[in-house]
């Protein structure tokens, strides 16, 4: 076994499924990040462990992870061989955004009915040509889902501050950027004052943020069938080499072999 990463990644062209994701990582760790979508994950070997919203929490078969968006997390292996891991990745809209508290709450889901399901439903979409079998096994996954979270108390979440409105403003600027000074007349603040209050209220700088925005917004690029050479400018980075060093940090794979592996 080399210690070399296995994705495969494509888009199903299945309503409510922006992504399916399959990898094997042996040293791969992920850094803090956040998604703009759900993430809905389960492990075929090996042990995960993730620290979400400041709290640590280990995976093991039995489980099924969902993940909400927004919140940051990382990942990495806790086990010799690594893990083996099959992910969907839900939009934002596919769930009712009162269950992220909940979700952020429990993120791991003791439910093998439900890991089967899912199982079941990756193995489906494996196969093109059978969209409407995958989109009624996804329906009962819903289902299910909204039975596990929606008898939890739903939290309260944090008032709008200072860190929010930077957020907002960096998410309409994923693309072309945002000079700090900028961002500080804007929202009338010090620009230390404006990482710090980021920091704090999301768990990782500013500018991590960003380039977690263009990495994603790069997947969605590479999956639909842009070129890895045309996919930098397109996304924010300076060029192709910018691009595949963050790239490759967040996913332990290049674009082009991402890009490739569908």
């Amino acid at each position: 076994m080399t210690g070399e990463s296995e994705i495969t990644a494509w888009s199903p062209g299945v309503p409510g499924i922006s992504e399916v994701f399959h990898a094997h990582f042996v040293r791969h760790a992920y850094p803090v990040h956040t998604h703009t979508v759900w993430t809905l994950l389960i492990l075929d070997d090996g042990v995960l462990q993730y620290d979400l919203d400041r709290h640590e929490h280990g995976t093991l078969r039995s489980q099924v992870v969902l993940l909400p968006p927004h919140v940051p997390h990382n990942g990495r292996t806790a086990a010799p061989h690594g893990f083996r891991k099959r992910v969907l990745y839900l939009p934002e809209d596919a769930l009712d955004a009162r269950l992220i508290g909940p979700a952020t709450d429990q993120p791991n889901l003791r439910d093998p009915k439900l890991a089967n399901r899912i199982s079941r439903l990756h193995d489906t979409l494996a196969a093109p040509g059978d969209e409407f079998e995958a989109q009624s096994r996804l329906a009962f996954i819903f289902e299910r889902l909204g039975t596990h979270l929606r008898h939890d108390v739903i939290r309260r979440e944090p008032d709008r501050g200072l860190a929010d409105d930077l957020r907002d403003l960096l998410d309409s600027r994923v693309v072309a950027g945002l000079p700090l000074d900028e961002a500080g007349r804007l929202l009338h603040a010090d620009p230390t004052h404006l990482i710090r209050a980021f920091t704090r209220r999301f768990s990782l700088p500013p500018h991590l943020y960003l380039t977690g925005r263009r990495v994603e917004l790069a997947r969605r690029l590479l999956l639909a069938g842009v070129p890895a050479a045309a996919v930098a400018p397109e996304v924010g980075f300076y060029d192709q080499s910018h691009l595949t060093r963050h790239f490759t940090r967040m996913l332990g794979v290049s674009p082009a072999r991402f890009a490739g592996r569908r």
